[in-house]
């Protein structure tokens, strides 16, 4: 057994050392990922677990209180999937931006008031971006206001498991109730997979495009390490660098929480090596070698916390596993009440309100809802600076799939429909009150 650990530290050494990435072969054993962290630093957490039966291969500070910062998303996120599935929300409806949301903290898409965008672009924005304006405006739609959905984050956290977590905001934006753990982020991780794998896909969103912009995804990893899929990246003063990640490798997946990490650069090396470590593990015990793994097999045991379970020789790790306490998810839970934001005003591209705003353009009908989208997309890539303040969506009427941009003034959209026939598009102005 201490055969065993001596090998899977050097094993660690060599993950944490490729990371790093061009370190001579003679250093590459000497720079076990541990050293990568501040030994003095109070906000560092960690967990690796198996995606598939819960076991927990690592765990340091693991239930340590931490503030969540933007990963807080993901739970924003697992309540928006829950009222996509149970059909309480579409894909193409509109999430409109109250003035508070309008008014977050960067990062954001800078949505104005009184606009709007889908839920698909809501969802993508919170994903690439962490919008912070997305979340709220999200909140607002799916709980009235957001603290009322701030309660619901925290009751269904309870109802997943989730013992050690509270939310405040939607957003992960400074707020000294907003806590969580490690192994409660863990635990949400193995929840949206589980739960909503029609919809964790998002998560691997490499780049979005929005009104003209391409918003690239925050997590890095997406980028640079074979196999990885999602989640989320989070960040504060207050918090440190955070990154929940899962990456799958022959049909095994890993989830891996670096909580307080002191920059991304080094977070994401630490989050790299604990996974590569974890799957050299699970290979190994695929070819029969019966190799346990815990936190004083990754660092040397004066850095293992007293708080955590300590691995005597032949000592086994039972019961070391995070459990989702829902299985289905609580029928209650998915009862969320839609609920759209009151006296929002409309405004058009001069910042003053539009009480005509009600006339839509319709720029082609078409037999799927993908190419009706697509249509979209191509009409406000060519054509966008007629429809900044519109919100474009595919409208099912019978067998067919409307691509119509809706939310403009009478003048506006004549306009714009003019500019498409010009171009030889299909285009047709309707009128309030018409179908």
């Amino acid at each position: 057994m201490i055969q065993h650990a001596r090998r899977l530290l050097l094993t660690l050494g060599l993950a944490a050392a490729t990371a790093f990435g061009g370190l001579a072969p003679s250093a590459m054993a000497q720079v076990p990922y541990f050293q990568l962290i501040p030994q003095n630093s109070s906000k560092y957490a960690a967990i690796v677990v198996d995606a598939k039966s819960g076991e927990v291969l690592y765990a340091k500070r693991a239930d340590a209180p931490r503030y969540p910062a933007s990963i807080t998303k993901v739970m924003t996120l697992y309540l928006a999937f829950e009222a996509l599935a149970s059909g309480k929300i579409q894909l193409d409806d509109p999430v409109v931006f109250s003035p508070r949301a309008a008014a977050q903290s960067p990062t954001k898409l800078g949505v104005r008031a009184g606009d709007s965008i889908t839920v698909q672009q809501a969802m993508q924005g919170m994903v690439t971006r962490s919008a912070n304006d997305a979340a709220v405006a999200m909140a607002e739609k799916l709980g009235g206001t957001e603290q009322r959905f701030a309660a619901l984050m925290t009751l269904r956290a309870q109802e997943l498991g989730m013992a050690n977590s509270h939310f405040a905001n939607a957003s992960g934006l400074p707020d000294s109730r907003q806590m969580t753990t490690a192994r409660d982020i863990a635990i949400l991780s193995r929840a949206v997979m589980r739960d909503y794998p029609q919809y964790y896909r998002l998560f691997s969103t490499k780049n979005f495009e929005f009104r003209g912009e391409s918003i690239r995804n925050h997590n890095g990893l997406l980028y640079t390490m074979d196999g990885v899929d999602g989640l989320k990246t989070g960040f504060t003063n207050a918090s440190g660098f955070n990154l929940a990640v899962s990456a799958v490798r022959d049909n095994r997946r890993l989830i891996a929480i670096v909580m307080g990490g002191p920059t991304v650069a080094t977070r994401n090396k630490v989050a790299e090596g604990l996974l590569l470590t974890g799957f050299d593990v699970l290979n190994r015990r695929a070819r029969g070698e019966q190799i346990t793994v815990a936190q004083n097999f990754f660092e040397p045991p004066q850095l293992a916390d007293a708080t955590q379970p300590s691995m005597q020789q032949g000592d086994s790790e039972a019961g070391l596993k995070i459990a989702l306490a829902s299985s289905p998810p609580p029928a209650r839970a998915s009862k969320i009440q839609i609920v759209e934001p009151k006296n929002v005003p409309k405004l058009n591209g001069k910042g003053k309100k539009d009480v005509a705003g009600r006339w839509t353009v319709q720029v082609g009908s078409f037999n799927s809802r993908s190419d009706a989208r697509e249509q979209l997309a191509i009409v406000e890539k060519k054509f966008g600076k007629h429809f900044d303040d519109a919100r474009g969506a595919a409208e099912k009427d019978g067998g067919k799939y409307r691509a119509r941009f809706s939310g403009m003034s009478e003048q506006d959209a004549k306009d714009a429909c003019k500019a498409l026939k010009a171009k030889k598009q299909p285009c047709a102005v309707v009128s309030p009150g018409r179908g």
